[in-house]
């Protein structure tokens, strides 16, 4: 990684058209990059996440790398706007995918298609995030790590979807440390804890 690249992290990418947030009872979005519903007909949890590098989207992955293994009835998608050869140094930084499957996107087209738009300046660097930055490095241990590709701008949101592709759950990022709860999404899949 590069002083530049660790910039360039920082530059506000171009504005995508961003759609609104598919809600609850739509049919999800598709496209070759993301189809929906998954060819295997399982119900789908994915999460769009934060450039990766970004300890919110670290922790994040955990939870999903956790519940995928407790529930093979469901796939777990997690979604990434970094490049693919920034992706996989970071899952692999942080311990594999097990049974998540990865989906870069590094041109945001997922991510504006599933209504995540760029955020603003309040939305990174808020006090209540930045705060949450230290607490999770404190607590947990899972601090900034080297931002190779992507952006710290990009909006990160979660959704749960069945079988047939209805979305049945969605949970838009409020601020960069808003970490979803994926309690709500098994739920809406019939699934528990």
């Amino acid at each position: 990684m590069t002083f530049q690249q660790e910039l360039n992290s920082w530059l506000s990418p171009k504005a995508l058209t961003t759609y609104p947030v598919p809600e609850v009872g739509e049919r999800a979005p598709t496209s070759a990059i993301l189809e929906t519903p998954r060819p295997n007909g399982k119900p789908t949890i994915i999460s769009f996440l934060r450039h990766c590098g970004c300890p919110f989207a670290e922790k994040t992955f955990h939870q999903l790398r956790n519940l995928a293994s407790k529930h093979p009835e469901i796939n777990f998608l997690a979604v990434s706007h970094s490049d693919q050869e920034a992706t996989d140094k970071w899952v692999i930084s942080i311990g594999g995918q097990w049974d998540v499957q990865v989906i870069v996107d590094a041109d945001r087209e997922a991510y504006a298609q599933w209504g995540l738009p760029v955020s603003s300046a309040w939305h990174v660097l808020n006090p209540w995030s930045m705060y949450s930055v230290y607490r999770l490095g404190k607590q947990e241990n899972l601090w900034n790590k080297p931002t190779e590709s992507g952006n710290r701008w990009q909006t990160s949101g979660s959704f749960a979807i069945d079988e047939l592709g209805v979305v049945k759950w969605t949970r838009v990022a409020q601020a960069a440390d808003d970490i979803p709860d994926f309690k709500d999404a098994l739920e809406s899949l019939g699934a528990g804890k």
